[in-house]
């Protein structure tokens, strides 16, 4: 609302493109949002998917992470991740800051001492009790079930304890610390309250997470073609998948040697026999809605007249 206060100076305040872009609003829609991250995330999900033209900052490929523990293996290890696994892990998140989770996984190894290494650590693989554990376990931070110094059922249990703490609100481990935190303060011990005071901000930054299952990031998931066509015949009210996509683009040089590019899916596959390239040669200027006219003109008459090959 701050950009159509009447004391609002936005060409001052702003700069030129936002004045340009308030100028051209007719109407506003608004999403109620329970959260400040969900508003956030929410925010990122639109403009990757609508790609605003004054929203430059999120319309990037990069995604938010996850904390994913693989819950498949014998003894599930905990990373910090950006492309989860396809399947056999449980994940949480996705979290807005990559920098204060990471903080968080180690304060949460201090407790947990999960591991975070990726070795395929087998309960069967007799040779694990000759195998030397990192420099983890020799800080305390990791219980090494790499070299047999736990079974499989004592560390599934502190994996257990880490996913109920993180399907929580905290609260109990986050009293405790700030206790610990005052107590080494009162006894002038100032260097373990500070150690202490930025754990404890980092297992607070863990509130600022979304719901796996509410913010998708269908970019970091694969998804099979035939389902994701399934779900796009249902979305359109199609009585079938759709077999074939054709997708098209208009690219200039500042509003000077405009081409179309026309791309082609089949089953969900790219088809690439079928990409062409148009040159643009009855839209003079920038306007990309009588370039794409013109491209699936010619590309359709082409098809009308059952031409195999399209010439550009």
């Amino acid at each position: 609302m701050s950009y159509f206060q009447p004391s609002a100076d936005l060409l001052n305040t702003r700069g030129p493109d936002i004045c340009r872009m308030v100028e051209k609003v007719d109407d506003i829609e608004f999403i109620e949002c329970e959260s400040e991250v969900d508003a956030l995330l929410k925010e990122a999900r639109l403009i990757k998917d609508a790609r605003p033209p004054h929203n430059v900052m999120l319309r990037d490929d990069k995604t938010f992470p996850y904390i994913e523990i693989t819950t498949s293996d014998d003894f599930p290890g905990v990373y910090v991740t950006r492309t989860p696994r396809p399947k056999g892990s449980k994940l949480y998140g996705p979290f807005l800051a990559a920098a204060a989770i990471r903080d968080a996984m180690n304060a949460l190894q201090k407790v947990f001492k999960f591991r975070t290494c990726e070795l395929d650590i087998r309960e069967e693989d007799e040779s694990r009790r000759f195998f030397r554990p990192c420099l983890l376990h020799a800080i305390k931070q990791c219980t090494a079930p790499c070299a047999a110094l736990i079974g499989k059922e004592e560390y599934r249990r502190d994996i257990e304890r880490l996913k109920k703490f993180l399907a929580s609100k905290r609260s109990a481990l986050i009293r405790q610390m700030q206790s610990e935190m005052e107590t080494a303060s009162k006894e002038r011990r100032y260097e373990e309250a500070a150690r202490l005071r930025d754990r404890l901000k980092a297992i607070q930054s863990l509130a600022l997470s979304g719901d796996v299952d509410e913010h998708v990031q269908p970019e970091v998931f694969f998804i099979d073609p035939r389902q994701g066509l399934e779900k796009l015949a249902e979305l359109l009210g199609l009585e079938a998948p759709p077999r074939c996509m054709e997708c098209i683009d208009i690219a200039h040089l500042q509003g000077e040697a405009t081409v179309g590019s026309l791309v082609c899916f089949i089953d969900g596959r790219p088809f690439k026999s079928g990409y062409r390239r148009f040159k643009i040669g009855t839209v003079e200027g920038v306007d990309d809605y009588a370039a794409i006219r013109e491209v699936i003109a010619r590309r359709y008459r082409h098809a009308a007249e059952g031409m195999s090959c399209i010439p550009t």
